[in-house]
């Protein structure tokens, strides 16, 4: 009897233990991310070429790997967590904020001063106030993860983040005619649009309700033959520029398509409140 009591106490300490590991795995890959935006920072603060710039945008690449693993690893073993939706935004800080815009400035904005200085730390900061409002709104009032929606208001910072690492990697591409200070100017615009867009009310597609049907192939059809035209025409490098740079035409043609049925609405709502409620009808006084 004591044997057996013994063995159940063991195996309910083995699953106890197994648990525990689970719900390290999606942090241990997510402090993974960390690490590839901290060793970015650190090469690019020493950069002295073109191939450094390279190799730490490409180790922004690998955090985005990591970023989009952790998630799913999550979901896969059940072990979602409302410590694991706050420690993702804080890596997110790191790998896509602060790493991104510390390569951008010491690659190409150093050549603007103050200018391109304040344009990088506006990017960090609307990069961390976007993240702030993402915790909030995927926070059920249990405290618990909430479902994703179809839809993420505010261009995600990791999708911001890629489009400047893309411009770096295509700009090995050119032999680094990109970081010169013929293009400081537009890479100074696109990373403030970016910044803008961040904290936005725009909706962007997060794809999780993504199903099997004409729109979606045509979408598809449509990315791989203006794909393949860039890669053939220009240079493949410029492939990734391209997509995630058509994501964020996409969400933004989408608001501006429903600017008019947002305005009926709204027309609509504020007739039905200022209409004034219907007086009863007075009784008629009975007859003597």
């Amino acid at each position: 009897m004591v044997k057996r009591t013994r063995r159940r106490f063991r195996l309910r300490r083995r699953s106890l233990n197994l648990k525990r590991t689970l719900f390290l795995l999606p942090n241990l890959i997510t402090l993974s991310s960390v690490f590839c935006g901290f060793y970015s920072m650190v090469i690019s603060t020493r950069a002295t070429s073109e191939d450094d710039y390279y190799r730490a945008a490409l180790l922004l690449v690998f955090a985005m790997f990591f970023d989009m693993l952790d998630g799913r690893v999550a979901r896969m073993t059940k072990t979602q967590s409302a410590f694991g939706l706050q420690i993702d935004s804080l890596a997110d800080v790191v790998s896509f904020g602060a790493a991104p815009a510390l390569l951008i400035h010491h690659w190409t904005l150093h050549q603007l001063g103050a200018v391109g200085l304040g344009v990088c730390f506006a990017y960090v900061a609307c990069g961390t106030i976007r993240l702030a409002r993402f915790n909030v709104l995927a926070t059920a009032p249990s405290g618990e993860p909430a479902k994703p929606g179809a839809y993420i208001v505010g261009l995600p910072i990791p999708g911001a983040a890629g489009i400047l690492v893309s411009i770096v990697v295509a700009n090995s591409a050119v032999q680094g005619a990109i970081g010169g200070p013929r293009y400081a100017a537009v890479i100074l615009v696109v990373m403030a649009l970016l910044a803008a867009l961040m904290v936005s009310n725009v909706r962007f597609r997060s794809f999780k309700d993504l199903k099997l049907n004409a729109r979606t192939v045509a979408l598809v059809a449509f990315a791989i033959g203006t794909s393949t035209i860039i890669a053939t025409q220009l240079k493949a490098a410029f492939v990734l520029v391209w997509l995630l740079g058509f994501y964020v035409l996409m969400g933004i043609f989408e608001w501006l398509w429903q600017i008019p049925r947002r305005l009926r609405e709204r027309a609509h709502q504020v007739t039905a409140t200022a209409q004034p409620a219907h007086e009863p009808t007075p009784s008629k006084p009975p007859e003597e």
